[in-house]
């Protein structure tokens, strides 16, 4: 414990708490202070009681990548480089995925592909491997590399057109496979790949996404621009253009800040906009009328209480971003999530995410989704 306490003292809070050896991030969790830091542990020798317990530094506000690829003999073949809309925190099972990366830059994408290159060269990789990376100002660390097909693999070969798996079952056979040129690469098209979650059917379970998976599927859809593919994809999963009215919980101030471009756009297509009072009271400051509504323990019988609205059904979307661990917080945040779940109200926890959401169906209009099938991009 000593050791720990040493290590935080020196990177400083927030970290990363996991287990050895577990699959899609179970007991893994982020801390963000000394009592959580002790529980948490706990927690992970339970899981992992005959090996250690992995301490590091959590990395806020960082872009999450994935590299894909097959090598033979150490020689990278074919590869994809993909981002998550998410900032890092968020599983990769559960993320939402864009192919090609949208957002990253040119020298971030060149740093993946000279280390992915130099990681497949030392480890003599023949067959699929995958690497996550984080990266922010243009500074790139290696997560982990898995050697082996990931989640993303089906994806990116679908949407790139070059099945990554036969080439690597033709590599592991030592049969004969053709190359790509590098026009391969260049699409006209994206894709994207959100998550399903069952949290309607798991009752009282907190649908707030984090570090260990919770989704229970996923879908991919492609679209001439990010906006047609990820408003195909979040349709595909369950959500639904709103109609009239939106409410926004967001938290930090960091969140109000990311979803005010949103915010704009939303009251500028003449949408009503209602959000919990910090919110309501940034949004009011900076020009965009928001009508304020009181927390889930904040006068219960009150026609403009945030859960008799959501009983209602007054809203036809719910951002809600948790702000902190304090216990007030995350029981009312937690209530508004789980009431959202419960009354079949889409909801979004993530700042990121909602902003791009908002940005799709404020541009797109259902009827201007195309309808095409796979074979018609080329």
């Amino acid at each position: 414990m000593e050791d720990v306490k040493g290590f935080v003292a020196n990177v400083g809070y927030p970290v990363l708490v996991r287990p050895s050896y577990v699959l899609s991030g179970a007991a893994m969790n982020v801390c963000y202070d000394d009592e959580e830091l002790e529980n948490f542990l706990k927690m992970a020798a339970e899981v992992s009681k005959e090996f250690p317990v992995v301490v590091s530094q959590f990395l806020e506000n960082t872009k999450e990548i994935e590299f894909d690829a097959v090598a033979q003999n150490g020689e990278v073949i074919e590869y994809a480089i993909s981002e998550h809309v998410e900032f890092a925190g968020v599983h990769s099972g559960d993320a939402t995925l864009v192919f090609p990366a949208q957002k990253i830059y040119f020298e971030t994408a060149r740093r993946i592909k000279k280390i992915s290159r130099r990681i497949a060269e030392e480890l003599n990789i023949s067959g699929p491997f995958n690497i996550q990376f984080l990266a922010r100002n243009n500074e790139v660390k290696v997560i982990e590399c898995n050697l082996r097909a990931s989640r993303s693999f089906p994806f990116v070969s679908k949407v790139l057109k070059r099945n990554f798996i036969e080439t690597a079952t033709r590599i592991m056979l030592d049969a004969s496979y053709t190359k790509p040129d590098k026009s391969s690469y260049d699409i006209e098209w994206i894709g994207v790949k959100a998550s399903q979650f069952s949290f309607s059917r798991l009752h009282n379970a907190d649908p707030v996404l984090g570090v260990d998976m919770a989704s229970t599927g996923e879908v991919g859809c492609i679209g001439d621009d990010f906006p047609e593919a990820l408003l195909s994809a979040m349709l595909a999963t369950g959500f639904k253009i709103p109609e009239k009215a939106i409410m926004f919980s967001s938290g930090a101030m960091k969140s109000k800040v990311d979803l005010i471009d949103a915010s704009r756009t939303l009251f500028g297509k003449g949408y009503k906009i209602y959000a919990t009072a910090g919110t309501a009271a940034f949004l009011n400051a900076h020009g965009i009328d928001t009508t304020p509504v009181y927390w889930p323990d904040e006068k219960p019988g009150a026609e403009n209480n945030v859960m008799k609205m959501i009983a209602d059904h007054k809203f036809d979307l719910i951002v809600n971003i948790p702000k902190n661990h304090s216990k007030r917080e995350l029981t009312n945040g937690y209530r508004i999530r789980r009431g959202a779940i419960d009354h079949n109200i889409p909801l979004i926890t993530n700042a990121r995410l909602a902003s791009a959401f908002i940005e799709a169906f404020c541009e797109l209009k259902l009827e201007d989704i195309q309808i095409k099938s796979w074979q018609e991009y080329k």
